[in-house]
């Protein structure tokens, strides 16, 4: 069986940022909600804890999504909610989270906002709103915001993507 990996990620709606993940081959479980960090000013923002198979998708190529399907570059007014960060669930994988965001910092014109924090806890969404994207695909909210993203993750990663309904 092969190690299982965990990373939180957050920068835009969990219920985006989770459809993204569940596409994407080696991911095994994407949890949707709200995740804490000890270095943040603000409590809960929304967030997703993905857990992946090192052996099928790396950790740099998760970065590389991540910072390609939300606005990684935007100090915006709802980045309390929306805080755009990696959560680490271990000290040993922060040099290579923050080595992966500086590598794919050549994609962007402006400079990545992107912090990398420690996992402190989680707090998963209600039932109803989980796996929104693929139980809702024809609501309004899902065709004006996860549709272009997933957009981008056949345009751009096409390699890594699983299946899109």
């Amino acid at each position: 069986m092969p190690d299982i990996v965990k990373i939180g990620l957050g920068g835009s709606c969990h219920w985006c940022t989770e459809a993204i993940f569940q596409s994407l081959k080696g991911v095994v479980n994407v949890s949707q909600g709200w995740i804490e960090s000890d270095e943040s000013l603000t409590e809960f923002s929304e967030a997703v804890v993905v857990e992946f198979d090192p052996d099928l998708i790396s950790f740099e190529n998760i970065i590389e999504v991540h910072l390609h399907t939300h606005s990684c570059t935007s100090e915006h007014s709802m980045r309390s909610k929306y805080r755009s960060a990696v959560y680490t669930f271990s000290e040993e994988n922060v040099s290579s989270i923050k080595q992966a965001i500086e590598k794919f910092q050549i994609d962007f014109e402006h400079p990545i906002i992107t912090k990398v924090m420690s996992f402190k806890s989680f707090r998963l969404n209600n039932e109803k709103y989980l796996e929104y994207y693929y139980k809702n695909p024809d609501k309004p909210f899902c065709k004006t915001y996860i549709v272009p993203k997933l957009q981008i993750l056949l345009k751009q990663f096409s390699s890594h993507v699983m299946t899109i309904n």
